[in-house]
């Protein structure tokens, strides 16, 4: 396998065992995907519905549906493992301990092109997250409480997110790639409009 042998000249180690594959491909087009299963040494791998890579659930179908399922399941039983003990600890330390098992969950890899009913499934998590924080009841507004923590709702906090990161990539605050593609596409966004100025129609 060109696998295999790719590796192997660049001193990695392959461990078939755990090897996926998956084919990433619309449902109209799979019956057109070939049967065939890879080898890798003694290990004959078949394609699988949904991998897991860097925390992130990735699905034939790309529509980030198995993520995010299985995100709001582990994110649910996280929250009734504090509601568990959330009797012996402060306010402060509960919030803390949802901002760091819960929001740090929900931010990683949102920036995604999520459906209205993934984003609002990934919402509920944070509305039951701040009705557990305060210890309020499942019919009380949720809107005083989100105000109450300064967090936002799931579509605005990707808004606020994406607006950060272009504001860091255009004043050179962020990584060096972020900041050479935006240099880049700066450039090239200043070639058209100058381009439109010189040949108006």
């Amino acid at each position: 396998m060109h696998v295999a042998g790719w590796m192997s000249a660049n001193r990695l180690q392959l461990n078939a065992a755990k090897t996926k594959f998956l084919w990433l491909d619309p449902p109209r087009r799979r019956h057109q995907l070939p049967p065939d299963h890879l080898v890798f040494g003694p290990v004959q791998v078949t394609p699988v519905a949904s991998v897991r890579d860097l925390g992130v659930h990735l699905d034939t179908d790309m529509t980030m549906k198995t993520h995010v399922t299985r995100l709001v399941s582990s994110c649910f039983g996280i929250l009734r493992q504090i509601r568990s003990i959330r009797r012996s600890l402060p306010r402060s330390t509960l919030t803390m301990l949802i901002s760091s098992f819960i929001m740090s969950k929900l931010d990683y890899c949102n920036v995604v092109g999520l459906t209205r009913c993934d984003l609002d499934r990934l919402h509920s998590v944070i509305n039951a997250a701040a009705r557990l924080t305060v210890g309020a009841q499942h019919y009380d507004h949720i809107s005083p409480l989100l105000v109450d923590f300064h967090w936002l709702r799931m579509v605005e906090h990707i808004q606020y997110k994406l607006c950060v990161l272009v504001y860091r990539c255009l004043h050179g605050q962020h990584h060096d790639t972020f900041n050479r593609q935006s240099v880049r596409w700066q450039a090239w966004n200043h070639g058209v409009v100058c381009g439109q100025a010189r040949h108006p129609t």
